[in-house]
């Protein structure tokens, strides 16, 4: 007897349907095709205990098991239930009219219970748009599952559920979302940054940089307040939006980070240590999953200690900075996680950490002070927008009372100037922000008047910048632009943006 079920292979962040077809003919073996992997294969064993454990007689026949299409790799244990299924119902010991109607997914215990899989949510993405009229998978996944509409998710705890559903035996009534609270008000932070004290200018680059989502790093002595500040940028971001809420729980869900929490609604914060490999920062392996770069995806990435991460793990970031995404290439697949980041990065502004300190004796001598900074490459400081050096707090503003701006007084401009990008590249597809701005969309909305270009170009031949740095500070101008509501960029906003570059104006150990 021939039986089909359905169920989803995992490719990058997205899911394709595999068809799971059983054919029980005489004799005692199972074997399984359409290039399964190793735990794919060991399934025969889990299930076979399984089904016992449970009372479900295993068909003592010869069960041939093909995944479908051949061409994809099967991998992982979600496949266990969608071939239990199917090996029950092809050895007639149940009969279903329903399992044409449902996508299947679960890892099975050795007791008959169901785990929980990665990638739950994008499988069911998949199921829905295939058409679909439910789901089955793991209890332990539905929180992210019931997020899609239009789509009956069914959470089982053991295999016996399953077959008694199946059979109409019990009824299992669809798992409904919970109402999701998206961050509008903060109150789903635990930092603000009206914690920080002093620090001015640099919490007006952060609220530059927020606003056109603008890379910045920031070199200054220890207990200066770098990462503080960056911890608390995710709470002058704006909120997620459901797409961008969507696409983040799938990064997650692949990864098998998302702890059962269902949709996140806030911006990741990824905070790697310096020793981190370069695989486990942009993604890869064997079977390729998403690294820091994409897990910060629609957040930040903050890289501290910047200049001790190893010179190649910095330099495989210069393509996905430019490119917003990463893509792994292996023998038999390439996969593409999306890394649509804000880079944050902080150093000690040489070894001893008090080089520029206001009252503390650098040691290092010059060639040391260039070594240092020289171990960041010029290609990638220059995909950085904003290079801040900071010093360190003076006491009279660490002990004052004074209350400063509070993160949702900072968010209400920054969404203010989020707005204005909004508008104006809502025709453009694939940009949100200022900091996605290629050539043309410079030369249409970032040129500055006469007395603009004529400052920007002193500074170009003053600090011998780049091209590339060139294009970064029209970018700034138009986001320090927007921040003041004005179409038009200004001296003043180009030189805003110019003292934002302070590594490409720096004279270390001169």
């Amino acid at each position: 007897m021939l039986v089909k079920t359905y169920t989803a292979a995992i490719n990058g962040i997205d899911a394709n349907i595999v068809d799971c077809e059983v054919v029980a003919n005489n004799g005692i073996r199972v074997i399984i095709v359409g290039l399964p992997d190793a735990s794919v294969k060991e399934s025969r064993d889990r299930i076979q205990s399984a089904t016992n454990q449970c009372g479900l007689k295993f068909p003592r026949k010869q069960i041939i098991v093909n995944l479908s299409p051949s061409d994809i790799k099967k991998e992982g244990a979600h496949y266990d239930l969608p071939i239990a299924i199917a090996i029950l119902a092809a050895g007639e010991v149940i009969t279903s009219n329903k399992l044409e109607n449902y996508l299947i997914a679960g890892e099975l215990s050795l007791d008959g219970s169901v785990k929980d899989i990665k990638g739950a949510l994008p499988i069911t993405l998949k199921a829905q748009k295939e058409g679909f009229k439910g789901i089955i998978l793991p209890k332990g996944n539905v929180a992210e599952a019931a997020v899609v509409n239009n789509i009956d998710v069914i959470g089982v705890e053991n295999i016996k559920q399953v077959t008694d559903f199946l059979t109409d035996t019990i009824t299992i009534n669809p798992t409904k979302a919970d109402s999701y609270s998206f961050d509008v008000d903060n109150h789903l932070y635990d930092f603000d940054f009206n914690e920080v004290k002093g620090q001015d200018d640099v919490k007006r680059a952060f609220e530059v940089a927020a606003s056109g989502f603008h890379n910045i790093c920031l070199v200054g002595p220890p207990g200066a307040g770098k990462s503080m500040m960056a911890k608390r940028l995710t709470t002058i971001l704006p909120p997620l939006t459901i797409e961008e809420a969507l696409e983040t729980t799938k990064i997650y869900s692949v990864s098998g980070k998302n702890n059962h929490k269902g949709l996140i609604t806030t911006r990741p914060f990824r905070a790697p240590h310096h020793t981190i490999s370069s695989v486990a920062l942009i993604g890869g392996g064997t079977n390729p999953m998403p690294g820091e770069i994409s897990l910060a995806h629609n957040g930040v990435l903050h890289l501290d200690e910047f200049n001790e991460f190893s010179k190649q793990v910095l330099e495989v970031m210069r393509q996905p900075l430019e490119e917003r995404e990463i893509t792994i290439s292996r023998a038999k697949q390439t996969v593409t996680f999306p890394a649509n980041i804000m880079l944050v990065c902080s150093m000690n502004p040489c070894p001893c950490g008090y080089y520029n300190h206001p009252t503390k004796e650098c040691v290092c001598t010059p060639t040391t002070l260039k070594k240092h900074l020289n171990r960041i490459s010029g290609p990638l400081l220059d995909r950085i927008d904003i290079q801040l050096e900071i010093v360190p707090v003076p006491f009279d503003d660490i002990s004052s009372n004074r209350i400063t701006e509070s993160s949702a007084e900072i968010r209400k401009r920054v969404i203010a100037a989020h707005k204005i990008q909004e508008e104006r590249y809502r025709d453009e597809p694939g940009i949100y922000c200022n900091a996605q701005m290629n050539t043309r969309l410079l030369n249409k909305y970032a040129q500055p008047d006469i007395k603009g270009l004529e400052r920007l170009k002193k500074a170009m031949n003053v600090y011998s910048l780049s091209a590339r740095a060139y294009s970064r500070i029209l970018k700034l101008s138009r986001t320090i632009a927007d921040l003041e509501g004005s179409e038009a960029i200004n001296v003043n906003h180009i030189s805003e943006a110019i003292h934002y570059r302070n590594l490409d104006r720096a004279t270390w150990g001169n």
